[in-house]
């Protein structure tokens, strides 16, 4: 049985050593423009060995996989808006920027769930690869979605009752672009397309870039988000209480449906299993936060970037992945 001990690998311990680099004010950073190579990287390696995998894949539970993908990517972010409304404790436009969020996904958290099977030499499937990027654009669109109609009734209420209140019209064209079209899941899609379509032949001579160099750059992707997640805990006194409370809780319950999915519906392993536990848990902070700040201006960007980032991505690195790993080994033993 796995425990904490299995996160000291590598990775996460560069992740630590970004946070406490930071924490101490050391001068360390990255060149300017480094950490997007890097995440493009990721993604092209994660999706030529996903993609590689997939062309020996059964095509009915990658089907299977794509529609729970979807229902998961339009079910968590309406169970965390409806937490964040519950008394009117948050409003109802940073509610629904938030939970925009949490049901979408982190690349980074799952390159980290990835590591930590590797590491521990479990087996997964392909298919969570298929499901990351279909997870981004449905929480997307419910954010607006429910934007749009906290929006409404503002329009149609005043303080005496009798005006109209001038607010924004939505424009749906750019933002719903911005969720189809955003560079990591072209990126991530298109490699996996390469992966699936190239010879087994062609593929063996990329295998140095996707394969074997791929943990030492997660290294340093991992160090420069701790650096980053390290800033992010300096706006813990203005996200309150109540968010960070949400930034832990929310992740434990989209890991769960995660792991349920995984493997009640989908049958796949205690490993992909996992994956799918934490593409429920993660919250995204690259994909998500530029279609909320257009979509969405009435909402605090530092609200759903600090949980994000501060809150959540720390929480699933450290204690998510172990957790969900142990949850998903039980419900595949009951």
């Amino acid at each position: 049985m796995l425990g904490l001990d299995s996160l000291l690998i590598p990775a996460v311990l560069f992740f630590a050593l970004g946070v406490i680099a930071t924490l101490i004010k050391s001068d360390l950073k990255f060149p300017e423009g480094m950490s997007k190579g890097i995440s493009f990287y990721l993604l092209m390696a994660i999706g030529l060995k996903g993609g590689a995998e997939l062309a020996h894949a059964n095509l009915g539970v990658a089907v299977q996989a794509i529609f729970w993908a979807i229902v998961m990517g339009f079910l968590i972010p309406l169970i965390g808006y409806v937490l964040l409304r519950y008394k009117d404790r948050i409003d109802p436009f940073n509610a629904a920027a938030i939970t925009a969020h949490y049901g979408s996904v982190s690349a980074a958290t799952f390159l980290t769930a990835v590591a930590f099977l590797e590491a521990s030499q479990i087996a997964h499937e392909s298919y969570p690869i298929i499901m990351m990027v279909m997870m981004e654009s449905p929480a997307i669109i419910v954010g607006l979605v429910l934007a749009a109609m906290a929006r409404k009734r503002l329009a149609s209420t005043s303080g005496d009752g009798s005006q109209l209140l001038d607010t924004p019209k939505m424009e749906w064209s750019p933002v719903l672009k911005e969720a189809f079209t955003n560079g990591s899941v072209i990126l991530l899609l298109g490699a996996m397309v390469v992966g699936a379509v190239a010879s087994p032949e062609a593929m063996e001579k990329v295998t140095p870039f996707s394969t074997e160099i791929f943990m030492g750059v997660l290294c340093l992707f991992l160090l420069d988000m701790g650096m980053e997640a390290a800033k992010r805990l300096k706006a813990f006194k203005n996200v309150g209480t109540t968010l960070v409370f949400f930034g832990v809780i929310m992740p434990l319950i989209g890991g769960t449906i995660g792991v349920f999915v995984g493997i009640t519906l989908l049958n796949l392993t205690t490993g992909g299993a996992l994956l799918v536990a934490i593409l429920g848990a993660s919250a995204s902070y690259i994909a998500v936060p530029p279609a909320m700040r257009y979509g969405v201006p009435e909402a605090n960007p530092s609200y759903y970037l600090t949980l994000a980032l501060g809150v959540t991505f720390p929480f699933n690195v450290v204690v998510g992945i172990p957790l969900f790993y142990q949850l998903a080994m039980w419900y595949s033993a009951v």
